[in-house]
């Protein structure tokens, strides 16, 4: 789920930046530095909205540079159990596959995958229903929803399932 949040952190700046380019180069740093980062308490930081504040600068002895607090806007992608996703696949194995939505990759066991799909190995593995009506492989869309995550400090995981209704396949890139 997507949320808009306001956060906080200390910049340092190279006295180098110093002038009246300053707010720039601080908010193009802040950019940089944030934007695709994950952190566990609030998810993966998507995009930077916009800038609250910028407290003064206090000066790092013995280097010159500058810390400055900056308060500011931003979106962050953070699943979380129960939630229904669409996710492309990005590898297929006798144990499940593995689908990335966003930033997250979810594993889906092959316990969690309806009991008519079976795995099928070869040159592009995976799993297809008795009929050959449905198949997941590399490259499909599914839907699954998220029944677990594991958050560390820098990673979110998850553990998702499609043995449910309206879940599985959405788009096959064989069937065109």
């Amino acid at each position: 789920m997507f949320f808009h949040i306001v956060l906080e952190r200390n910049m340092q700046l190279h006295p180098r930046h110093f002038g009246r380019n300053l707010r720039e180069h601080l908010v193009s740093k802040l950019m940089k530095d944030v934007e695709g980062t994950c952190s566990g308490r609030h998810g993966f930081v998507v995009a930077i909205t916009g800038v609250d504040s910028i407290g003064k600068g206090l000066i790092r002895d013995g280097t010159g540079f500058v810390t400055f607090p900056v308060k500011y806007q931003c979106v962050v992608f953070r699943p979380f159990k129960g939630e229904i996703l669409e996710a492309v696949v990005t590898m297929v194995n006798k144990m499940g596959f593995f689908a990335e939505a966003g930033p997250v990759q979810i594993f889906v066991s092959n316990h969690l995958i309806p009991d008519d799909m079976e795995f099928q190995s070869g040159d592009m593995p995976n799993y297809t229903t008795s009929d050959g009506s449905v198949k997941i492989q590399k490259d499909s869309e599914v839907r699954l929803k998220i029944i677990g995550t594991r958050v560390d400090a820098t990673e979110i995981f998850c553990i998702g399932t499609i043995k449910d209704d309206f879940l599985g396949v959405i788009n096959d890139p064989t069937a065109v």
